[in-house]
């Protein structure tokens, strides 16, 4: 899991083949172990049915574990197993007859130095000896015996790289890594993995000459998840992940445009609220199958060495989030098939699927906000985080998701009459020019959102409701409507009034985006005083909006003391080319 910094939040277990671990990863990522890396990617539809390799049989709920939790699944895989759960990530091949005999497969993650390598450093990418990766990769395969069909390729790269490697070096890795698992197993397959939402990593290890050496993706989007979560009506970052990827391959690879995508990690701390965790959960889930991923792994089964991540607290006691992934499974089944989505009065999303039995809906009003939800008849709520269900025919919806069964069949068929059309952020802004957000009584948001702007914009208004203050937590973090632009490296320009406050204190801030290389921050703008309001404009020609981590731009300053400014307005417009 990676943060803006490049450094990833908790540990996570992986083991393979006598490698050793990086130095830059050991404190924070526990690696190679023992004889073979070894994720679950799939699930055994039943306990009497054979284990098989077919990629359509994955499912879309799982979990992962850490390297404590990791080390004894028995403490708590059963628990797992009772409420339908059958996929996981990681494993000791210790344990393979273990979850074998239970139906669950297993893959494999490649990670680290191969043995013997004196040429490249712990924490770096093998590519200086690139034919013993190649004898490194084909002895796993080998050992494998059929076993495992999936191979991972390193751990949210660029994450545990070395200095100064690049998606080359990562290219150059991939192509060694196909072509070595294809010799000896021609049906395997081979995963290309980026950290967070690194659409840009992707891209250039493509152009850099991994082009088709991949057969599925691997991310781990935990920012752009919180982001759906803490922030207000913000569900269209997380569910543009797929289609950005898939728009991306469109432009750079289209004969894998349709591999399977999928999340070996992806959650929520329970210390920022048990509740809010089983929210984020059945979130998670819901907006996850809506947009096509193939597997989410939960991170984690049980509270290991990663803090407050577990469904289940160190001790076994289930939290909610447990409850929230058994009515999950339970209702849309091992095998849900999306029908489309519906808006409650024109704001409420509702995603509706083809369940194990019958159709379901899961609906949820924005954070901060309730809503009524007329059924036009009795049907069936059931709260996720209790498994309670009551027949009702209004239901006042909250940010506390519910699933409903008995879905009126006029709610069916509007979504599947709007699953083809872009799911709307107060509006759609597919062909607009401009985007802008105004602050003042009220914030007016045109295609353009901030962080936390909902909840806070009756706390601080400045200059007679006229303004913002830019001290505001998430005041001056930017997302713009996917459907505006997303993916493209299209020419804009952003601009931004502000002035500094009353006091005229001394501010500024530095104007930071998404570039087709990362986050770029165009140096210091100082605001010149308050007597007047001042518009700062930026041409940008290599903007590259894909939400790495939730957002698209921001405007930081460097402490709490040089935001001292009040914004008045923020616009993005796309340039003629």
């Amino acid at each position: 899991m990676a943060n803006s910094t490049g450094e990833d939040k908790k540990p996570a277990l992986r083991v393979a083949a006598g490698i050793k671990p990086s130095v830059k990863c050991q404190a924070s990522i526990v690696v190679l172990l023992v004889l073979c890396a070894l994720i679950s990617i799939a699930i055994a539809r039943a306990a009497d049915e054979p284990v098989t390799n077919d990629i359509t049989t994955w499912g879309p709920f799982g979990v992962g574990a850490d390297y404590h939790t990791g080390q004894n699944l028995t403490n708590w895989i059963p628990q797992m197993a009772a409420i339908g759960i059958h996929t996981l990530r990681t494993c000791y091949p210790g344990q393979m007859d273990y979850l074998a005999d239970r139906k669950i497969r297993f893959g494999g993650l490649l990670f680290g130095l191969p043995p013997g390598d004196t040429l490249d450093a712990r924490g770096s990418l093998p590519v200086k000896d690139l034919p013993r990766w190649a004898a490194y990769v084909k002895n796993r395969v080998k050992q494998a015996g059929g076993r495992v069909k999936y191979w991972e390729l390193w751990n949210e790269p660029p994450n545990c790289i070395g200095p100064g490697q690049t998606a080359a070096d990562y290219a150059r890795l991939l192509v060694t890594t196909y072509d070595a698992a294809k010799e000896v197993a021609p049906a395997c397959q081979v995963g290309m993995a980026a950290k967070s939402v690194h659409v840009n990593w992707l891209e250039q290890t493509i152009k850099s000459g991994g082009k088709d050496h991949f057969d599925y993706i691997v991310l781990h989007p935990y920012e752009s998840l919180g982001c759906a979560v803490d922030h207000p009506g913000a569900e269209p970052v997380f569910l543009s992940i797929v289609p950005t990827v898939r728009k991306m391959l469109a432009a750079q690879n289209p004969a894998k445009l349709n591999v399977p995508i999928m999340c070996t990690e992806l959650g929520y701390d329970a210390g920022r609220g048990p509740d809010l965790q089983g929210y984020a959960l059945v979130k998670a889930y819901t907006m996850g199958i809506a947009q096509g991923m193939a597997c989410i792994e939960w991170f984690e089964g049980i509270d290991g060495d990663s803090g407050p991540m577990g469904l289940l607290r160190a001790d076994g006691t289930p939290r909610p989030a447990y409850t929230a992934m058994a009515q999950m499974v339970k209702y849309l089944g091992q095998h849900p098939v999306y029908l489309g989505w519906i808006l409650f009065n024109g704001r409420s999303y509702g995603f509706i699927f083809q369940g194990e039995k019958e159709t379901v809906l899961v609906t949820w009003a924005k954070k901060g906000k309730s809503d009524s939800a007329d059924f036009g008849q009795s049907v069936s709520v059931v709260d996720p985080l209790t498994g309670n269900v009551t027949p009702e025919r209004i239901h006042t919806l909250s940010e506390a998701p519910i699933i409903v069964t008995g879905v009126p069949e006029n709610l069916v068929r509007l979504a599947r009459r709007n699953r083809p059309n872009p799911l709307p952020w107060d509006g759609d802004y597919t062909g607009a020019k401009t985007i802008s957000v105004t602050f003042g009584d009220t914030i007016v948001e045109k295609g353009l959102h901030t962080q936390s702007a909902s909840n806070i914009a009756a706390d601080v208004i400045a200059y007679g409701g006229s303004a913002r203050a830019g001290s505001v937590p998430g005041g001056t973090v930017f997302m713009v409507d996917p459907n505006f632009l997303t993916y493209d490296p299209k020419p804009i320009e952003i601009t931004v009034v502000v002035r500094r406050n009353l006091a005229n204190d001394k501010a500024g801030f530095k104007l930071t985006y998404e570039s087709t290389n990362g986050y770029k921050n165009l140096g210091w703008y100082t605001v010149p005083d308050n007597k007047k309001w001042h518009a700062v404009s930026w041409k940008i020609y290599d903007a590259q909006f894909v939400s790495m981590w939730g957002f698209n731009f921001s405007l930081g300053s460097d402490g709490d003391q040089y935001n001292k400014y009040d914004i008045q307005s923020v616009m993005v417009t796309k340039l003629d080319q």
